[in-house]
């Protein structure tokens, strides 16, 4: 087991927008967790169309959706708004809390629930320590805040050795 492993996520995935939402469904998945910047539109931006119709589409397959984040509640709960999904602002990610809270919101545990989020040291870790299975997925936007390009150097030796463990065990990479 690698030092670095509980950060390692289960799958990585070019977009939350590619993930195979019906597949998942029909494996028993039936609550979805997400973050939001980054992961359904870019750092900061409203809600769009295309999350939008996401969540709405989702929804209609018979998912539970919950956004989760760190930020405060005028982000998360504006956005929320707009894609019609529940939400926990300050989420204090990578706690587990937040993750359990979530699922008992929508009814869900840790056999039906995945997260997807584009951060290793807030999302992916925070999922690994609920025990929720979680994607990784690549960043919307390029541009971010400053904290956040620091944390995107400490995340690339970091999947330089996810990736070797892949390799290792003979499992074609991700994306």
């Amino acid at each position: 087991m690698s030092l670095f492993s509980t950060l390692y996520p289960d799958k990585c995935i070019d977009s939350a927008y590619s993930i195979d939402y019906e597949g998942l469904f029909g494996e028993g998945y039936r609550g979805i967790i997400y973050d939001i910047d980054n992961t359904l539109v870019p750092d900061n931006a409203p809600a769009d169309e295309r999350s939008i119709e996401l969540i709405s589409r989702l929804k209609d397959m018979g998912y539970k959706c919950l956004i989760l984040s760190n930020n405060d509640i005028g982000r998360v709960k504006s956005f929320s708004d707009m894609v019609g999904a529940e939400y926990i602002f300050k989420a204090g990610k990578p706690s587990r809390a937040g993750y359990l809270k979530a699922m008992e919101m929508m009814g869900t545990d840790v056999k039906t629930t995945f997260f997807v989020g584009d951060q290793l040291f807030t999302d992916i870790w925070g999922a690994n320590r609920a025990g929720i299975r979680n994607f990784l997925v690549g960043r919307i936007d390029k541009r971010e805040r400053t904290h956040i390009i620091f944390k995107r150097m400490l995340e690339k030796p970091i999947m330089f050795f996810y990736r070797l463990s892949l390799k290792k065990k003979g499992i074609p990479e991700d994306k």
